[in-house]
C-alpha cells in the first residue's frame, strides 16, 4: 500500500473516478492536469487528493503511473519524460483490465446510455452488498473488502478490449466517433469482439438489430418492450414523478418496479439492470427497493431551478441521445415549452450526422445552437459550421454566443435543456447569471 498511483490527466471523467476508487481502497493517489476547472475535480478535492500541474518532477521512483488517453509525448511533458527515461506507464483501460480480475466484474457498454446504466447498477448493487465501481461521470467508489466491481466499458478506440467481465450489459450499437470508427460495421465488430470476452452472462437490448447479430461465448439474454425478448418491460406508467413498469422473464412475472427518472430509455436501462442482477442471483425485492432511490448521475438530466426557471443539463451529444433527453423532458414537463440549447461536439461527428442532428432537434419546441466544440484530437478544416445545422432544422434555430444568451428569455413558460459534451455549461452558467440579475434588478 506504500506506493503512490500518479494519474497523468487526473481530471478526466474515467481517470478521476478511478483515482477516487483507489484512494478509498487505501492507496496513495495523486495526479496532474491543466489548471482549467473541470466538474470532476470537486470530488478529488473533497477527498484530499493532490492535483499538481504537469511537471517532470511528478514522476518519482516510487510512483506507478496511469496515463490518460488524451496525452501523448508530443502534447504532454510527463509522457515525453517517461518515454525518454524508460518509465513504464499504463493507460486507464490497460490498468483497469488487470485490476478487475480480483472481483466479480459487471460491465456496461453501449453507444448511448452506458453512464446512466452503470450508475444505476452501481447504486443498486452497492446498497445490497460491498461493491466497488467506476462511472463515466467521474464518480468512483472503492472498498478493500468488495467482492463485486461495476464499471463503464468505453468503445472509443476499442478501449474496452482489455476487459473480460463475468457479466455485461450492452445498451445499443450506433455509429458514433467517426474520427475513429470507419462505419457502423466497424462499430459492430468492436462490440462483437468485446461481447466474446464476457464469461457468464451478456444482456443486450433485443430491439436493436445490430445487437441481435452479436455472438458470445456466454449465454445471451435479450431485454426490451416486445415479445421475443427474455426480459420484457410491460404495463408502463410514465408520469411527472417518474416511471413504473412490470418485468417478466420468459413468461414468469417478476413484479412491478419504479424508478424516479424519465424517458423510455431509462425504463430499458432499469430492465437491463434487473435482468443482470436477477440472473446473478440477487434478491429482486432488494433490487426493487434500491431502484426507487437512484438519483441519477452527473450531467444526465441534471435539474436546477433559477429564479423560478427550470434548467436541465445533459451530456447528450448524439442524435439518439438528444431524442431520449427531449422525450424525458416532455414526460416530466408536459405543459411546458421545451427549449433545446445544443452545442455540437467535434466537427467529424457534426459532418457525419448533420441530418440526424436536425431531425432530433426538431423534437424540441425551440432550438438554439452554440458554436461547434472541436476536440483536441481534430483540426477545424472549415468543412462544417453550426450555420449548416441551423439551416436543416425545420423550426427556426437561432445561434447564440456565451456573451449573449438573452434570446433565451423569449419563452415565458419553458424548460431549458442544455445539451452537449463540450463547454455547453459555460452557456448554461451565463444564462443562470442573466436570470439571477433579472431578480436583483426587480428588487
Amino acid at each position: 500500500m506504500t506506493k503512490t498511483y500518479h494519474f497523468i490527466g487526473i481530471k478526466g471523467s474515467g481517470m478521476s473516478a478511478l483515482a477516487l476508487m483507489l484512494h478509498q481502497m487505501g492507496h496513495h493517489v495523486q495526479g496532474s492536469d491543466v489548471e482549467k476547472y473541470y466538474f470532476t475535480q470537486r470530488g478529488l478535492e473533497q477527498a484530499g487528493i493532490k492535483i499538481l500541474p504537469f511537471d517532470e518532477k511528478n514522476l518519482q521512483a516510487d510512483v506507478e503511473v496511469i496515463a490518460g488517453n488524451a496525452f501523448r509525448p508530443d502534447n504532454n511533458i510527463e509522457i515525453a519524460y517517461a518515454d525518454a527515461n524508460g518509465i513504464t506507464y499504463k493507460r486507464y483501460h490497460e490498468f483497469l483490465g488487470t485490476f478487475m480480475r480480483d472481483f466479480v466484474s459487471m460491465g456496461v457498454a453501449g453507444a448511448h446510455g452506458k453512464t446512466s446504466t452503470t450508475g444505476m447498477l452501481a447504486h443498486v448493487l452497492s446498497n445490497i452488498t460491498d461493491t466497488s465501481y467506476l462511472i463515466g461521470d467521474g464518480t468512483g467508489r472503492g472498498s478493500a473488502n468488495a467482492k463485486y466491481f461495476a464499471f463503464e466499458a468505453d468503445e472509443y478506440e476499442r478501449h474496452f478490449m482489455p476487459y473480460h467481465p463475468e457479466y455485461s450489459i450492452i445498451t445499443n450499437i450506433d455509429f458514433d466517433h467517426p474520427d475513429y470508427f470507419t462505419s457502423l460495421e466497424d462499430v459492430f465488430n468492436a462490440f462483437n469482439d468485446y461481447a466474446k470476452q464476457v464469461s457468464k452472462g451478456l444482456f443486450v437490448y433485443g430491439e436493436d438489430k445490430e445487437l441481435r447479430r452479436v455472438t458470445a461465448n456466454a449465454p445471451i439474454y435479450y431485454y426490451g418492450f416486445k415479445e421475443g425478448n427474455d426480459f420484457i418491460a410491460h404495463d408502463l406508467l410514465r408520469s411527472t414523478t417518474g416511471s413504473s413498469f412490470k418485468v417478466s422473464f420468459r413468461g414468469q412475472e417478476l413484479g412491478e418496479f419504479k424508478i424516479p427518472s424519465f424517458g423510455r430509455h431509462n425504463i430499458m436501462n432499469a430492465t437491463a439492470v434487473i435482468g443482470l442482477l436477477y440472473t446473478a442471483g440477487f434478491d429482486l425485492n432488494l433490487v426493487r427497493e434500491h431502484l426507487v432511490t437512484f438519483g441519477g448521475v452527473k450531467r444526465r438530466f441534471t435539474e436546477k431551478v433559477v429564479n423560478g426557471t427550470t434548467i436541465i443539463d445533459d451530456f447528450a451529444h448524439h442524435p439518439t441521445e438528444i431524442i431520449a433527453t427531449l422525450d424525458a423532458a416532455r414526460q416530466k414537463y408536459p405543459s411546458k415549452e421545451i427549449v433545446a440549447i445544443f452545442q455540437p461536439h467535434t466537427f467529424t461527428r457534426t459532418i457525419a450526422l448533420l441530418d440526424e442532428f436536425a431531425e432530433a432537434l426538431n423534437q424540441a419546441d425551440a432550438v438554439y445552437l452554440a458554436q461547434i466544440y472541436g476536440s483536441a484530437r481534430e483540426v477545424d478544416h472549415g468543412d462544417v459550421k453550426v450555420e449548416d445545422l441551423a439551416e436543416k432544422i425545420i423550426k427556426k434555430a437561432e445561434i447564440i454566443t456565451v456573451d449573449n444568451v438573452s434570446p433565451l428569455l423569449e419563452h415565458p413558460n419553458a424548460v431549458y435543456v442544455f445539451m452537449g459534451a463540450g463547454d455547453i455549461q459555460t452557456y448554461e452558467y451565463s444564462f443562470e447569471r442573466l436570470l439571477s440579475n433579472l431578480t436583483s434588478n426587480v428588487q
